[in-house]
């Protein structure tokens, strides 16, 4: 089995998100699962999340990185600042606009995209009517890292709110 580190977005991923649904689901068959828990995820601070990552990637040394949110921009800043052990599959689900202007999220701004994102296979998931980025910005975003995108219709910010707590398909293309 794969090991399984699953990042969280601002405010926390808990249940009923596909993401705590997913370590779920992969915990309960034995499998290896890292559902990191950043610090002061209501405000949270680039340079904080970016020293626990770092200490967590070190310590469970994952094959597979699922990124939700602003979760993206902290893999691209980690990706940004040092050479990384490369890992088997990067999922990198709703991420929000390189123009983002929310307070709480500015640590996270401005951000590069990274010429590498350490991975032999990433996908990029968007939905087309997230709040948080527009589907122009997505392929644009797509574009830069020269990745395969995914497009879920109506889904919001792919979480429990659009529908996301069970997400299948998302637990199989892991599995794979």
């Amino acid at each position: 089995m794969r090991r399984v580190l699953i990042l969280h977005g601002w405010g926390g991923s808990d249940a009923p998100h596909w993401q705590s649904w997913i370590a779920s689901e992969i915990a309960k068959d034995y499998g290896c699962v890292s559902f990191l828990k950043f610090s002061d995820i209501d405000s949270p601070k680039k340079d904080v999340w970016l020293k626990e990552l770092e200490l967590e990637m070190d310590r469970f040394r994952p094959d597979v990185v699922l990124c939700h949110s602003i979760a993206n921009i902290l893999w691209f800043h980690l990706c940004n600042k040092a050479e990384l052990p490369r890992i088997e599959k990067l999922f990198l689900v709703a991420p929000p606009s390189f123009k983002c202007d929310i307070k709480e999220l500015q640590s996270f701004f401005p951000c590069e995209i990274p010429k590498n994102l350490y991975a032999k296979k990433s996908l990029l998931i968007s939905s087309s009517n997230d709040p948080y980025i527009s589907q122009d910005e997505a392929k644009e975003l797509q574009e830069a890292l020269h990745i395969d995108m995914k497009v879920l219709q109506n889904a919001g910010h792919i979480n429990s709110d659009g529908g996301y707590g069970e997400w299948p398909w998302l637990l199989e293309e892991i599995k794979k």
